[in-house]
């Protein structure tokens, strides 16, 4: 069930011709506190042994992590920016789509932390990662 149809509709835009595009990515569903999304595990996604290559999940973290955080904030005024992120690989996947739901743990004034993981089709954790981001005042 997707939430917020208009809001799905703005991140479409806000993700042409990017990474998140380029790499098939899929911006599904979104919510108070969280987002999902999802992401084709394809020629675009892997490594040369034909898995899922790491970064590729790591940028479907970093994707759903950020958006999610900007959500969060009056863009007019606030701007978001990765601090860190980690990422734990825990199985590979050869084809097929992964899962990523992003869920703030903490969004506060300055600085949010995002927990996300990254299911395979039959809903297996393939990888735990979380990201904190500042909140930072536009120049």
């Amino acid at each position: 069930m997707q939430k917020n149809a208009g809001v799905l509709e703005k991140m479409k835009e806000w993700c042409q011709n990017t990474m998140i595009d380029h790499l098939g990515i899929e911006i599904t569903e979104c919510g108070e506190g969280y987002i999902c999304g999802k992401m084709p595990v394809d020629h675009r996604t892997h490594q040369p042994m034909g898995l899922l290559h790491g970064g590729a999940s790591v940028a479907l973290a970093e994707s759903l992590g950020s958006i999610g955080a900007a959500l969060q904030v009056d863009l007019s005024k606030k701007a978001c920016v990765g601090l860190e992120i980690n990422a734990n690989h825990l199985r590979g996947v050869r084809e097929g789509w992964v899962f990523g739901r992003a869920t703030a743990l903490h969004a506060g004034r300055s600085t949010q932390v995002w927990e996300i993981k990254i299911t395979n089709e039959a809903g297996d954790l393939v990888c735990i990662s979380r990201m904190t981001v500042a909140v930072i005042d536009k120049k």
